[in-house]
């Protein structure tokens, strides 16, 4: 069967992507701790990331990266950062969270509910940040 996230990379269930390539997929989280939370997620369904091969997780791990500048670029944050759990979905995500203190990381912070033009404009944010890098990657 497949997981939640295949099924928003496939697009059964509606996501809100800033990034895909071969590899992977970046969409805003439904539950973000802050605005313009994001996961990084393989399109090969992996449970645990230490599973994945060495070449994807490198990829994963980049564009994790290339995230986080544009996060910075976009949202004017302090850190940008990253927490893998992988108990909520088996399916290996990374998440990505623009912060301005620790206190941030923490999925008790984690929104119940979304303004569906909050997580538009930061989507938008994001993408315009990542084509001013040049990606071509953005959706």
């Amino acid at each position: 069967m497949p997981t939640i996230f295949t099924r928003i990379i496939g697009g059964e269930i509606p996501g809100t992507f800033v990034w895909r390539d071969e590899q992977c997929v970046v969409f805003l989280s439904i539950n973000p701790m802050a605005h313009g939370h994001c996961l990084v997620v393989p399109i090969q369904e992996v449970d645990h990331w230490v599973d994945a091969d060495s070449d994807l997780i490198a990829h994963l791990f980049e564009v994790t990266r290339v995230i986080g500048v544009a996060l910075k670029e976009a949202f004017g944050c302090e850190r940008v950062g990253v927490i893998i759990a992988g108990y909520e979905v088996p399916h290996t995500h990374i998440h990505v969270i623009p912060t301005q203190s620790m206190s941030q990381l923490s999925f008790a912070n984690a929104a119940t509910t979304i303004d569906r033009n909050s997580i538009d404009d930061a989507a938008e944010a994001i993408r315009c940040a990542l084509r001013n890098s040049g990606r071509s990657e953005v959706c």
